[in-house]
């Protein structure tokens, strides 16, 4: 029998979309399921921002009456200018183990694209560089960090087959955090901190944290602009990340970093601030200190892929519990993500920061990081890595087709 395609169009074709994903993976050890609320939401204009800049569409494919695979199609026209390269993203694309299923999703999708004026079509990615994006190509058994992704083995064979070639690839590595890395980090560190009066902010608590989550991303808008699918976060998908992801975090796995604030030396009534700068400065965190700006930030978080397993998409009745449970810490921590301004990243600020989410962990009893996903040719990145017991396990793949 032929394969079906349907666009999604409905609450009830998106509830499709997100639910084939665990009849193809059921059974799996290593994949860790996403919240099926949140894959919801992606999918809609009125609860998804970034549809404010991007085009998208979504289909799901049936086979003998079943739903077998879905795809998506994304047209970022913010990157798509700053690139000044008309390329649609397929995302989000899933399958059963079926030529016919996979070509006909892709050619659907490359079609729409066609149709929108696009010059070629690269992925998997998603709507913002904290979307999913990338495929498995290597490390189909390990578990997967929900901060990645996980895929069948014969996904990347179907593709290639369809005549997409790598465009890049993201590595993946587990450290092993012992002693004599840790105290060469806070030696490193130390004189790093004395050198550039560099002071470290410490959260508790989610409303000490809160008030600095925009001054995350805003970091990250510096960090990250240089760097391969990444448009600016703008302050509505500010405010839809913050919901999503850093309302689901441990802060005492967040860690800022601040400096003395650069200026010209002033006297006497010009050195007084008005009322007004006073009031627009940021809240000061524990730690943190008058006259200091805000220049970088590490995001860890206790692996919750177990946790995700057992809550299987769902936060209720049961899933919240595990979540909950697993973000005490157990032995693993996820390295989500790290981001330092680019005119202080020659400071070393980046080797304080790691210094300090490895006393959280040591404090907790955790042993290993894993470190998501680094672009392959960011060597500075990745020979941090030197200095720990290692292991690369993992890769992921940006595919491209021109047409």
């Amino acid at each position: 029998m032929s394969v079906e395609i349907r666009e999604v169009k409905t609450k009830a074709d998106a509830k499709q979309f997100v639910n084939v994903q665990f009849d193809i993976y059921k059974g799996s050890k290593y994949w860790a399921p996403p919240l099926k609320a949140g894959e919801m939401k992606s999918l809609f204009p009125e609860t998804n921002p970034a549809f404010d800049f991007c085009k998208a569409k979504f289909w799901i494919a049936f086979k003998n009456h079943k739903c077998v695979g879905r795809i998506g199609c994304i047209i970022n026209e913010a990157y798509n200018t700053k690139t000044g390269e008309k390329m649609a993203r397929f995302s989000r694309l899933e399958f059963v183990d079926d030529a016919e299923v996979v070509s006909s999703l892709i050619s659907t999708a490359e079609a729409w694209a066609k149709e929108q004026g696009m010059i070629g079509i690269h992925g998997p990615l998603g709507f913002a560089n904290l979307d999913t994006q990338g495929m498995l190509v290597e490390g189909f058994d390990h578990l997967q960090s929900i901060g990645s992704v996980y895929h069948h083995p014969y996904y990347h064979t179907q593709l290639e087959r369809l005549g997409y070639q790598k465009e890049i690839d993201w590595v993946e590595f587990r450290l092993t955090v012992g002693q004599v890395p840790f105290e060469k980090a806070n030696r490193g560190a130390a004189l790093i901190q004395k050198r550039y009066g560099i002071e470290v902010l410490h959260f508790k608590k989610m409303d000490e944290l809160l008030p600095y989550s925009d001054t995350i991303f805003k970091i990250l808008n510096d960090a990250f602009s240089e760097l391969p699918y990444v448009s600016e976060f703008t302050p509505k998908m500010m405010e839809f990340y913050k919901e999503k992801y850093i309302k689901l975090l441990n802060p005492e796995f967040v860690k800022m970093v601040t400096m003395k604030k650069k200026g010209p030396s002033l006297k006497g009534d010009e050195a007084a601030p008005s009322l007004k700068e006073e009031i627009q400065q940021p809240p000061l965190g524990r730690g943190a200190e008058a006259g200091q700006d805000l220049v970088g930030f590490i995001v860890g978080l206790p692996s919750l892929s177990e946790a995700m397993q057992k809550a299987n998409g769902s936060l209720f009745p049961f899933g919240f519990l595990h979540i909950l449970k697993a973000l005490k810490g157990k032995d693993v921590m996820d390295q989500m993500l790290t981001g330092v301004k680019k005119e202080v990243m020659s400071t070393g600020a980046g080797v304080i920061l790691m210094a300090e989410i490895q006393k959280q962990m040591l404090s907790k009893g955790m042993k290993y990081i894993e470190t998501t996903g680094i672009f392959e040719n960011n060597t500075n990145a990745i020979s941090n890595w030197k200095n720990y017991e290692h292991i690369q396990h993992k890769r992921k793949r940006c595919y491209r087709k021109m047409f």
